[in-house]
């Protein structure tokens, strides 16, 4: 993907309220020179773009960075669902969850399903039983949780979740980094 450093410019401009004639005169150029900026038609040397990007309030890492500002809503229509043979259905519920610190997953396990057994990582993990009841384990041991329970851990064990009951459960699982 190419970034176009000329819109990318104008944007900025524009989100601080400056015409070019005041971009110009702020960082001592010429407004025609800020015109074919915009427009693609020259390039800016170092100096000049980091003196225009710290008149917008802006730096490097901030303008070339990949990173765009997410909407905080994750529409139902945008969550991804894996359905696995073996009765296990996951929903990542945010977009773009490997990018972020955190990881939020909705897991439905049917009766006698479980989830892959997950090897020891670095990290932090939680979850919170909305119904049914699954067993967690934890390396040799296993913990009850029921609906409203929670679990909370550092995963230097291998883990997994199973159902064991006989109705489905519903699990919400944060993984911190991501994991799934």
């Amino acid at each position: 993907m190419e970034l176009n450093i000329g819109k990318k410019l104008r944007s900025l401009r524009q989100k601080n309220n400056l015409t070019q004639k005041e971009l110009a005169d702020r960082c001592e150029l010429s407004k025609g020179f800020i015109s074919q900026l915009e427009s693609n038609q020259t390039s800016p040397s170092l100096s000049t773009l980091e003196d225009i990007l710290t008149t917008l309030g802006s730096s490097f890492h901030e303008f070339f960075s990949d990173d765009q500002v997410d909407n905080p809503v994750c529409r139902k229509e945008d969550v991804f669902v894996k359905e696995t043979e073996d009765g296990v259905t996951i929903h990542w519920l945010i977009a773009n969850a490997q990018k972020k610190d955190m990881e939020p997953i909705m897991v439905t396990l049917e009766p006698g399903a479980q989830t892959e057994m997950d090897l020891p990582h670095m990290g932090e993990e939680f979850g919170h039983v909305l119904s049914g009841a699954v067993t967690l384990v934890l390396g040799e041991k296993s913990y009850r949780v029921r609906k409203g329970d929670s679990f909370s851990y550092k995963p230097s064990l291998q883990h997994c979740l199973r159902n064991t009951g006989k109705t489905p459960a519903v699990v919400i699982w944060v993984s911190t980094p991501p994991n799934f």
